[in-house]
């Protein structure tokens, strides 16, 4: 073969390459590209994150911080995850209350947030070393402190105020719930399960529970009909979606499950914001935005952070300030 037909042989299959890789681009960009879907008419739900409840100074907070003890000065009167705080929640616009249960001494599920007693109540030890009626007897406002200890604004006002699960979802039967389980126990999720399973099944669709891996896979698996995260669950999700997703191919992991996806990382999922929305739906997958990079308790707290959703967004934001966002988002009309 002479010379010059060599080279027009790799020219041409140069060619055919640029021109694959070219149709290979356009495909995709059109095909994640929100373009030509339709923006959501709507307006963002709101997931208000422990009912509303007093707020803390976040710099340097772990799981092990006693927040507690470095809440801002109280501008209403309520305390997380009870029952008039939930309350409250809701009829300031929240769409659905998130709370978080440990088990008791007597396998019933209380609701409160901290690992141990000590932070918030006059107790100590943990939620399983106690009956449900013994952690009655316990002030939920004992701890609170917004000057160091000078004074406890919430001390002796948080008598009985820890419901169990029971009460709350007996008390807002027609309502929506994000339940988190903190332990990594599986026999936990078998608990929870069975108790949810009681719920009629229009109650249970109102339900969601997220937390640990082992706990989220038994209750699963007891009780598929419930839509469930966790952080295996989110990577089974997105891992394969982040490999195929361009093609417009929803992985199976995905379907009837929820996502809590931070605001940093939302831009790099394929067809973020309108056409991931689209596909989530499509397979009835609930997806809540969490603020910043999904560090501790990051929600949509501000009229600043609010600004930073993207135009026509009709999924859940998380919020700490559900009395603040809500009026913006859902109007003062809305707001009871």
């Amino acid at each position: 073969m002479s010379t010059k037909k060599r080279l027009l042989l790799n020219n041409t299959g140069r060619r055919v390459w640029v021109w694959f890789l070219l149709c290979v681009l356009i495909f995709v960009y059109f095909n994640n590209s929100s373009l030509f879907v339709q923006s959501g008419s709507g307006k963002p739900k709101l997931l208000a994150h422990r009912g509303l409840a007093q707020t803390f100074d976040m710099e340097g907070v772990t799981n092990e911080t006693c927040t507690a003890e470095r809440i801002h000065p109280p501008e209403h009167p309520y305390l997380e995850n009870t029952i008039p705080s939930m309350r409250a929640a809701f009829a300031a616009g929240a769409d659905v209350v998130e709370l978080d249960v440990h088990l008791t001494a007597d396998d019933q599920f209380a609701v409160f947030h901290d690992w141990t007693l000590d932070c918030r109540t006059e107790g100590t030890g943990v939620t399983r070393d106690y009956t449900m009626a013994k952690l009655k007897q316990l002030d939920v406002g004992y701890g609170y402190t917004a000057d160091g200890g000078k004074t406890f604004p919430f001390r002796g006002k948080g008598v009985a105020l820890m419901p169990s699960l029971d009460e709350v979802l007996s008390t807002f039967p027609d309502r929506s719930f994000l339940i988190h389980v903190k332990s990594e126990d599986p026999e936990e999720g078998v608990k929870l399960a069975k108790r949810l399973s009681a719920l009629p099944q229009e109650h249970r669709k109102r339900l969601s529970v997220y937390g640990g891996d082992q706990p989220i896979k038994t209750l699963h698996r007891h009780l598929p009909d419930v839509r469930v995260m966790s952080r295996e669950t989110m990577k089974d999700c997105l891992i394969p979606y982040i490999g195929v997703g361009w093609t417009g191919v929803v992985p199976s992991a995905c379907e009837q499950t929820q996502l809590h996806i931070p605001e940093k990382i939302a831009p790099w999922l394929w067809g973020w914001p309108d056409r991931f929305m689209e596909r989530m739906d499509r397979v009835d997958t609930r997806v809540i935005l969490v603020a910043g990079s999904g560090g501790f308790s990051e929600g949509f707290d501000t009229g600043e952070d609010l600004n930073r959703i993207p135009s026509g967004y009709s999924g859940w934001i998380w919020t700490n300030r559900i009395d603040r966002i809500a009026p913006r988002v859902k109007g003062e009309g809305d707001s009871d």
